[in-house]
């Protein structure tokens, strides 16, 4: 089909540190999620899937049921998702993706850590432009052109379905993520994911020089050091 996206993710080590982020970033997330639709994952798909990918990420029960009880009070938290888009190094660029209830502390935090490596950010679509918003699924499965014909029988569209030995990665419109997976897991009921993401992926990577590349990285790691920063989209080829 269609040219392949790159999936890759770059990552810091997983530390301490970067393990309690991730459990905070799930509890924000699996907060707003329950408190603008109904706290009951059985009755909420969005709270469900997020769910069952926090439990994919070890993130514990606890965490997740005090999340949902706090979604059932009054008041509490009033969590926003705030986009800043930036220039890095070289042809560099970066989309970070926040959940905050403090703007003005999450933009001045973003603000400075480009600030530290004498880049800046930029005003919206001054970077979204260059990405494409979609939905991503890597797995292992058996019989791929049967999955194939099983997603067109359900009348989904697919942007790529790609296959490599056993393993299938489909792309897809955010807004069909959720019914590829039900197709998806009615036919492998117990499927891992290797990839399961929806968010911003670039249309072009850039190959950095030495100096610049070591500069990126520096301002990955600061943005990735803020609490309220939960994901981190570029278009910089770290292969």
């Amino acid at each position: 089909m269609g040219r392949a996206y790159e999936v890759r993710k770059y990552s810091i080590q997983k530390t301490g540190a970067a393990r309690g982020k991730i459990y905070t970033t799930y509890a924000k997330e699996i907060y707003l999620a329950a408190k603008k639709g109904l706290p009951d994952p059985d009755a909420n798909i969005v709270l469900k899937r997020l769910i069952e990918k926090a439990r994919k990420e070890q993130v514990p029960s606890d965490i997740i049921n005090r999340a949902i009880e706090k979604a059932k009070g009054v008041g509490g938290e009033d969590y926003q998702e705030v986009i800043y888009e930036g220039f890095g190094p070289g042809a560099s660029t970066l989309i970070i993706k926040t959940l905050t209830d403090n703007v003005n502390r999450t933009v001045g935090e973003v603000r400075a850590a480009f600030n530290k490596v004498n880049k800046s950010l930029g005003v919206t679509n001054s970077v979204s432009y260059n990405y494409d918003y979609l939905g991503i699924l890597v797995f292992k499965c058996a019989d791929s052109e049967k999955l194939f014909e099983e997603l067109l029988n359900a009348g989904i569209e697919i942007i790529d379905f790609d296959t490599l030995d056993d393993e299938v990665t489909i792309t897809m419109k955010p807004n069909d993520h959720d019914k590829v997976k039900d197709v998806v897991e009615k036919m492998i009921p117990n499927v891992d994911y290797t990839i399961d993401q929806v968010g911003m992926f670039a249309k072009d990577k850039v190959t950095l020089n030495d100096e610049d590349l070591e500069t990126f990285k520096k301002l990955y790691h600061m943005l990735d050091e803020i609490d309220d920063v939960t994901e981190i989209y570029h278009n910089v080829n770290l292969n």
